[in-house]
């Protein structure tokens, strides 16, 4: 089936007739949005790119012409910002359906619509088809498009002159809580990020396996990571922690603990929970001191009244601030004093356990990588190399704490040091998938 024998459709033509310029914008874009959403249920991929680059793309390369091609009508007085909101909005109406379907391919395809030569040829002599053409030049060099790109980097290798394209899940959580996204857009990051994380515990659960089993080739599953095989030694650190003082239970008694608090006692007892047995006492000494002074001097209009859900949550997002960006464009000062100091994992145990007392601040804090990245992103990867490993660190820690798989250090020989340090040599890491995991 074609997209021009849905019943009552004649393709694209039917949004650009003479009386599209007297339609009120807002039901064009309806009509037009409802068309995409039934062809891309019931039209092969094919037939579907097609319609979209009859609406947005052909005609564009005409010489000479006195009418407005495609979609452009609608919007031709003057009223660029809410061509760029409409073209966004159609093509995340076909990412999420085409993405639900597993059709990539087609995606790669959508996004390349726009790399067309058609499109950067030379000013024409028609007043009009330039406008069009500005008009679709200043979306592909705009961050709309480099948002859209993001959806076709699943399936390439990752583009080492650009280090951020090894972490595009949390560029697209930033994208879904943008609430000047569209719904499509916010639904089709939700769920590609989910999907390359969960990507990531996997790889990284199977390269575990593989690289501890001498009957295993190791090649057959690469490490998900930058750090070589030094990741094996950092997630038996992470994971070592076991029993009554886990990162969990001690999370635990914290939330039970800390319920019917004022919030001055609770900024008090959040301080204790943070800092609680960081390793590197004097560094820990000067962040606590900074944290301490940002944190009391926070709401202190509400330092009488107990502490509420909502109230328990907005401390948390704020303290996760506090450690990566206060403002959300450049790095706060204790995110800073901590990397420069090459204490990336302390940084990031502090961050899981805040997690760990308040799951639903999960996507801020994501949110915030993102921020952080976006401002990082104009340095070389030589220049950042700290922010990178901070990020890995990050990855692989939140991997091993994800709800649906356990981690557990098994001693596998006897330890013939005799110092008092623990030889994790001696240790295998095994990885366990939950058959229930906690929403």
């Amino acid at each position: 089936m074609t997209a021009n024998s849905l019943p009552g459709s004649q393709g694209y033509q039917h949004f650009v007739t003479s009386n599209s310029r007297q339609l009120n914008v807002e039901i064009a874009q309806e009509r037009v949005y409802s068309f995409l959403a039934d062809i891309v249920k019931q039209c092969p991929p094919e037939d579907v790119l097609r319609e979209f680059k009859g609406l947005f793309i052909d005609g564009l390369d005409s010489p000479n012409s006195d009418y407005v091609p495609g979609i452009y009508g609608i919007f031709f007085e003057d009223n660029e910002q809410e061509f760029r909101n409409t073209l966004k909005r159609c093509c995340y109406i076909i990412i999420n359906n085409w993405e639900t379907n597993r059709k990539h391919k087609y995606i790669q395809e959508l996004v390349n619509l726009f790399t067309n030569n058609n499109l950067r040829t030379e000013t024409t002599n028609s007043p009009i088809i330039n406008t069009c053409k500005s008009w679709l030049d200043n979306f592909i060099n705009s961050n709309d498009y480099q948002d859209l790109k993001l959806f076709v980097a699943r399936d390439k290798e990752i583009d080492k002159s650009c280090w951020t394209n090894r972490y595009t899940s949390y560029l697209l959580v930033a994208q879904s809580l943008n609430e000047n996204n569209s719904r499509e857009q916010q639904e089709a990051a939700k769920k590609l990020s989910r999907q390359i994380k969960d990507k990531f515990k996997f790889e990284l659960a199977m390269y575990i396996a593989r690289s501890q089993s001498a009957a295993s080739s190791t090649t057959r599953y690469k490490n998900p990571s930058i750090l070589g095989d030094n990741v094996l030694h950092l997630i038996k650190v992470i994971v070592l922690k076991k029993g009554g003082f886990s990162h969990k239970n001690i999370a635990h008694i914290f939330v039970q603990q800390t319920k019917n608090q004022s919030v001055e006692e609770f900024k008090e007892s959040i301080t204790k929970y943070l800092f609680f047995s960081v390793e590197h006492q004097e560094l820990a000494k000067r962040v606590k001191q900074q944290f301490v002074e940002k944190l009391s001097s926070w709401k202190t209009e509400h330092n009488e009244e107990f502490i509420t859900k909502e109230f328990f949550l907005r401390t948390c997002n704020r303290v996760i601030d506090f450690l990566t960006t206060e403002n959300g464009k450049e790095p706060s000062s204790l995110f800073i004093l901590l990397l420069s100091q090459g204490n990336p994992l302390t940084l990031v145990i502090i961050l899981l356990k805040i997690i760990l007392i308040c799951r639903n601040s999960r996507v801020h804090l994501e949110a915030r990588i993102a921020h952080l990245i976006y401002y990082y992103e104009k340095y070389s990867a030589d220049e950042c190399k700290w922010v990178i490993n901070f990020i890995e660190i990050f990855n692989i820690t939140f991997a091993i704490y994800a709800d649906n798989v356990e981690y557990n250090l098994i001693k596998m020989e006897e330890d013939q040091n005799c110092n008092q340090q623990l030889n994790l040599d001696a240790y295998r890491v095994f990885s366990q998938l939950k058959t229930n995991p906690q929403k």
